[in-house]
C-alpha cells in the first residue's frame, strides 16, 4: 500500500509537470532544454508527494493540490543544480546522469537554477482549489524555506565549512537549513492548503523536522556505505570535501543509532493522527532503511 501510493503520486506529479513545463515555454531553447534536463530527470520527487500526504493526513484530498507540489519539486531541482556546480560540491553525476553544467556548461546551469526558482512562484499561485489566504502561506512558507534562513543559509553554512571542523550543534543548523526547511515547508504547506488546525499543524511541525534529520543522517551514512551505482551519484564526496558529517563527528553506528531516534521521534508526532497519516508513518520508517 505504502509504495503504491508514492508511485501513484509521484506519476501524478511527472505528468503535471509535463503539462506545467512544457518544452517551448522559456525564450531560449538551451535555457529551456537546461531546465527539462533536471526537472525532468526522475528522482523520488518526495518533496511533491510529502506535500501531497500531509494534506491527506489532515483529512483533504492531496492530488488536489498538484501546482503546489510540483513548485516545490521545481525549487528542490534548482538547488540540485546549484549544489553540483565546480563552486559548490563539484559533481558529475546526479541520479545517474551527467549534472547540467557538465553538459550545458556553468552559466546555463546557473540561468537555468535561476529560472526554475523563480518560475516555482509563479506556479504556486496558479493552485486552483485553495483559497487567496492559503496560497499567500504558503508562498511565505517556501520563500522562508528557500532563503536565506532556510536553503540557501544551509548552503552558505555547507560551503564555510569545507576543510573545517565544525561542532555538532553548527552541523544540525546548517541540515536543519539545506535539507530541513524545505521537508518542513511541504508538509506544512499541504496542511495549510488542505485547512488544517493549528494543534494538527504544530504537530506536522515537529514530525517534518525529525524527518528531516533522519533523512539527513541517513544521507551522511550512504556517502560512507552506499553504492555509486545504486545511488546515482558519486560516494565519499563529503570526505573527498573534508566536511564534517554526523558521521565524522560521531561514528557509523552512532550516527545510525540518531538516524532510528529521528525516525521514532517523528512516527511519534503523528499519534494524535488516524490512518490517513499512514503512508507518513511508513515512509520514515523506509527512509532510515533505505540504500539510495
Amino acid at each position: 500500500m505504502f509504495k503504491e501510493y508514492w508511485k501513484e503520486k509521484r506519476q501524478l506529479v511527472e505528468a503535471a509537470m509535463e503539462k506545467i513545463f512544457p518544452r517551448e515555454i522559456a525564450q531560449d531553447k538551451t535555457l529551456c532544454d537546461a531546465m527539462n534536463y533536471s526537472l525532468m530527470a526522475g528522482g523520488k520527487r518526495l518533496r511533491p508527494v510529502l506535500l501531497m500526504a500531509a494534506a491527506d493526513a489532515v483529512g483533504g484530498r492531496g492530488t488536489d493540490y498538484l501546482c503546489t507540489a510540483c513548485a516545490i519539486e521545481m525549487i528542490h531541482t534548482y538547488s540540485l543544480i546549484h549544489d553540483d556546480l565546480p563552486a559548490m560540491d563539484n559533481d558529475d553525476y546526479r541520479r545517474g546522469k551527467l549534472t547540467n553544467h557538465k553538459v550545458y556548461g556553468e552559466g546555463m546551469a546557473v540561468l537555468a537554477g535561476d529560472a526554475l526558482l523563480t518560475m516555482a512562484f509563479e506556479v504556486m499561485l496558479r493552485q486552483p482549489a485553495s483559497s487567496a489566504e492559503a496560497r499567500l502561506a504558503v508562498v511565505q512558507e517556501m520563500s522562508q524555506a528557500a532563503g536565506p534562513n532556510g536553503m540557501v543559509g544551509g548552503q552558505a553554512i555547507d560551503l564555510e565549512s569545507e576543510n573545517k571542523h565544525i561542532d555538532m550543534k553548527r552541523l544540525k543548523q546548517m541540515h536543519m537549513g539545506k535539507t530541513g526547511a524545505l521537508f518542513c515547508a511541504a508538509i506544512r504547506s499541504g496542511a495549510i492548503l488542505a485547512g488544517t488546525d493549528e494543534d494538527q499543524l504544530t504537530a506536522l511541525t515537529l514530525y517534518a523536522e525529525k524527518f528531516g534529520m533522519a533523512f539527513q543522517i541517513t544521507d551522511d551514512i550512504l556517502d560512507v556505505t552506499g553504492s555509486e551505482e545504486v545511488i546515482g551519484k558519486p560516494v565519499g564526496s563529503d570526505e573527498r570535501n573534508h566536511k564534517s558529517t554526523y558521521v565524522t563527528l560521531t561514528s557509523l553506528e552512532t550516527a545510525q543509532q540518531l538516524a532510528r531516534q529521528a525516525a521514532d521521534d517523528a512516527v511519534a508526532a503523528l499519534d494524535g493522527f488516524d490512518e490517513k497519516a499512514d503512508f507518513l508513518r511508513d515512509i520514515v520508517r523506509y527512509l532510515i532503511d533505505r540504500d539510495k
